[in-house]
C-alpha cells in the first residue's frame, strides 16, 4: 500500500550523497528569463527566503536503563554472571540520553516570534529549539498542535533578534507545471534550496481526514519536514510534510500542505491553541455509478451519508442514510472526501444551506454547525453502527463482505424496525466488491439472485451457487442501513472478474 512507502521527514541518519540531473519538461513553466532568452537562477530569490526559515531541534529524555539488555541465562557461579550484574550496576546510574530530532520550519510574525513547523516533527518533545539563520539556537514554546493536518505553531521571543517573516500565498492559484522552491534542513545539514515544479494537485495520500496535498519534484528529503514551499513570488503556498520514497531518500515525490488549507488551521491554534472545527455529524462514503444509477442521479457526485452520528446536527436537521450532500453551504460537493474539510472550515454555531439529494429529486437541509472537538470529547463520534462484541459473524470472502444475523440488541443499536427481516452487514472489505458498489456496516441485505434471505448461512448457500454456475455477479437487495431505502446491488465476484 501506498501508505507502507510514505516517509515522513523527521530524523537525521545515515545516508550516501548521490548527484543527479533531473530532465525538466519543456512544457513546464519556466523561471524569469533576461532579453537574451537566458534563464535567470533563483538567486536573488533563495538569498531574500533563507532567512525566514529556520532548522528545529527537539529534545526528548529517555532512560539509558529502557534499552538495557537483559541478563542472560548463565549457569549458577558461572563468572559470567558476576561479569554482567558488575556491568549492570554500572550503567543504572548513567545519566538519561537526550536524542535529538530535527526538522525544518519557517517564520510568519516577526515582531511576535511566530513559527510554524510539522506536528510530527516537535511530537513528544520535551524541549524545543529553533536555529535561526545566522545559526543562533533560541528556546521554542509550544503554542498549538493539530495532529489532523500535522500542524504545529511555536513561538520564541523576538527581543533582540533580526525576525524575517515570510506571506502565506494562494495555493489554490497554483497550477501543475508551475515553479516552486522548497527550503529546509535535510539530513541536518542546514539551510538548503531545492527547486522543482509542482506535479499534481489535490493527492490523497491516507495520512489523515482532510488530505489535499500538492505534489511536487522538488527535492524533499528527512529534515525537510515543516519547512516552506515558495512560489516564484516568495509566498508560501505549502508545507512539506512527506515524501513517497521506497528507500526513505528523496526519488523526486513529495507532499505539502496546502497554504489554503493551513491558514485557517494556524489561526485557530493562535487564537485558542487549538483547533476548533466544524461538525456535521454523518459517515460519508463515495457515489459510485451504480449507486447514482440507483438513486436517480445523473451525474456521479457528491457525498452518500452511510450513517449518521446520535444527538448530532445531522440527526437533529433531519438527514437520513441514503441521502446524497450535494452542495454544502454554497460550495459543491464534487468527491466525497470535499466534505470533511469543507466542513471543518465552517464556522461552529453558523447555520448553513445543504442541498441534498433523496427520493430522486434535490432539496434543501438546514443546519446548524457544531463542534468537531467537542463531539470528540463527549464521546459523539463513536459509530453508533459497529456490531456489538461477541456477535457472530460469517464471512463471504468472494464479496469481500462479513454477515451476521439481526439479533434484539442490533434492532435497538441500529434502531431497525420489527418487522425487517434480512441478513446484516457487520463489516465490508475496503478493497473488496461489496465496499466498491457501497454497502457498509448497518446495511440490511434482503434478498440474493431474487430469493430472500434472513441468515447468513442462506446467503452462503446462494452465494455458493453462482459461484458454482461461472455467474460474474451476484445481485442483491440491500436496504440502506436498515431504514427503508431499498437498492439493488450487482457484486462481482473476484475470482471470476475479469480486470
Amino acid at each position: 500500500m501506498l501508505r507502507s512507502k510514505l516517509c515522513l521527514a523527521i530524523l537525521s541518519a545515515t545516508f550516501v550523497v548521490t548527484l543527479q540531473s533531473p530532465l525538466r519538461s519543456a512544457e513546464a513553466k519556466m523561471p524569469p528569463i533576461d532579453s537574451n532568452g537566458e534563464i535567470h537562477s533563483f538567486a536573488d530569490l533563495s538569498e531574500r527566503l533563507l532567512p525566514s526559515v529556520v532548522n528545529i531541534a527537539t529534545k526528548q529524555k529517555i532512560g539509558a536503563m529502557e534499552n538495557m539488555p537483559q541478563m542472560p541465562d548463565f549457569p549458577p557461579g558461572s563468572p559470567f554472571e558476576d561479569f554482567f550484574e558488575d556491568f549492570m550496576d554500572r550503567h543504572r546510574g548513567s545519566p538519561e540520553q537526550p536524542p535529538s530530532s530535527l526538522g525544518s520550519g519557517f517564520i510568519i510574525d516577526a515582531e511576535k516570534g511566530y513559527i510554524i513547523t510539522n506536528n510530527h516533527v516537535i511530537a513528544n518533545s520535551e524541549e524545543i529549539h529553533v536555529i535561526l539563520h545566522n545559526d543562533l539556537s533560541v528556546d521554542a514554546e509550544l503554542v498549538g498542535t493539530d495532529e489532523k493536518t500535522d500542524i504545529a505553531v511555536l513561538k520564541i521571543d523576538p527581543k533582540g533578534l533580526d525576525l524575517k517573516a515570510v506571506p502565506f500565498g494562494d495555493s489554490a492559484a497554483m497550477r501543475i507545471g508551475d515553479w516552486v522552491l522548497a527550503i529546509g534542513n535535510p539530513f541536518g545539514l542546514g539551510g538548503t534550496v531545492t527547486a522543482g515544479i509542482i506535479s499534481a494537485r489535490s493527492r490523497d495520500i491516507q495520512a489523515g481526514p482532510y488530505d489535499d496535498f500538492i505534489q511536487t519534484d522538488a527535492s524533499i528529503n528527512r529534515g525537510n519536514s515543516g519547512g516552506p514551499m515558495f512560489n516564484t513570488n516568495g509566498e508560501v503556498i505549502g508545507i512539506n510534510t512527506a515524501i513517497y520514497s521506497p528507500t526513505g531518500g528523496s526519488v523526486g515525490i513529495g507532499f505539502a500542505i496546502p497554504a489554503n488549507l493551513a491558514k485557517p488551521v494556524i489561526t485557530q491554534l493562535l487564537e485558542y491553541g487549538r483547533t476548533r472545527r466544524g461538525w456535521l455529524g454523518v459517515r460519508i462514503q463515495s457515489v459510485s455509478e451504480e449507486i447514482a444509477e440507483s438513486l436517480g442521479l445523473t451525474d456521479v457526485r457528491g457525498a452518500l451519508v452511510a450513517s449518521i452520528s446520535k444527538d448530532s446536527p445531522a440527526e437533529k436537521a433531519g438527514f437520513e442514510a441514503g441521502d446524497i450532500i450535494l452542495k454544502f453551504n454554497g460550495q459543491d460537493i464534487d468527491e466525497m472526501r470535499d466534505l470533511p474539510r469543507i466542513v471543518a472550515e465552517t464556522l461552529i454555531d453558523s447555520k448553513v444551506d445543504v442541498e441534498i439529494w433523496r427520493d430522486g429529486k434535490p432539496k434543501t437541509v438546514k443546519v446548524k454547525i457544531g463542534e468537531l472537538e467537542k463531539a470528540e470529547e463527549e464521546g459523539r463520534l463513536e459509530d453508533v453502527k459497529d456490531l456489538p462484541k461477541g456477535s457472530a459473524t460469517t464471512d463471504v470472502e468472494s464479496l469481500g463482505l462479513t454477515l451476521g444475523k439481526i439479533t434484539p440488541s442490533l434492532r435497538e443499536q441500529f434502531g431497525f424496525s420489527d418487522d425487517l427481516n434480512g441478513v446484516f452487514v457487520a463489516a465490508v472489505d475496503p478493497d473488496g466488491p461489496a465496499d466498491r458498489q457501497g454497502l457498509s456496516t448497518g446495511d440490511v441485505i434482503l434478498e440474493v439472485d431474487q430469493k430472500d434471505v434472513t441468515t447468513p448461512d442462506q446467503v452462503v448457500k446462494i452465494v455458493s451457487g453462482l459461484e458454482k454456475d461461472k455467474a460474474r455477479a451476484a445481485l442483491m437487495l440491500v436496504d440502506v442501513q436498515g431504514q427503508g431505502s431499498v437498492r439493488f446491488v450487482a457484486l462481482k465476484f473476484i475470482e471470476n472478474t475479469e480486470e
